[in-house]
């Protein structure tokens, strides 16, 4: 069948990253928890990710896993908060500034960013989409007024 991501509630998320701090006996308050499930593109591997490198930067600092030190641990991977990649912003960078905001199709964006249409298709489109910094159209993608707001740009007034 066809490859479908499956998308978590935070909630979901939160009880999965508490199970596996406690399987791998890391300190984390409830706060710290509720950050990297919140940033966690909705994926119980990329919050046991988060949650690793997490732990990794409190103990280098020697500090508890808190919001404070998950948000510093997260800033320094490049996550935001809403969870978006150096790549997925590269990518809403590109549809915005290279292509107007789209439409613009995937092997467009592929060859604009040098990354496998597979790699925007499969990894990056579906959790824009969810989080509604994109949206489909018959004639390729488009960038939608979250997207623009999210990385501090002017929406064209067609969106407002």
């Amino acid at each position: 069948g066809v490859f479908r991501l499956e998308f978590y509630s935070e909630q979901d998320i939160a009880r999965i990253v508490g199970r596996s701090a406690r399987i791998l006996g890391v300190e984390i308050d409830n706060d710290g928890v509720r950050e990297i499930a919140r940033r966690s593109r909705a994926t119980p591997r990329t919050a046991n990710y988060l949650l690793k490198r997490a732990r990794d930067y409190a103990q280098l600092k020697r500090t508890s896993l808190g919001k404070d030190s998950v948000s510093s641990a997260l800033s320094m991977l490049e996550v935001d908060t809403l969870g978006l990649t150096p790549l997925d912003r590269k990518l809403l960078t590109v549809l915005i500034e290279r292509f107007n905001g789209g439409p613009a199709g995937v092997s467009a964006l592929a060859a604009a960013l040098a990354e496998e249409p597979e790699t925007i298709s499969e990894v990056h489109e579906p959790f824009l989409l969810q989080l509604g910094l994109i949206e489909r159209t018959p004639r390729g993608r488009t960038a939608t007024k979250k997207a623009y707001e999210h990385l501090g740009k002017e929406a064209p007034l067609s969106l407002l």
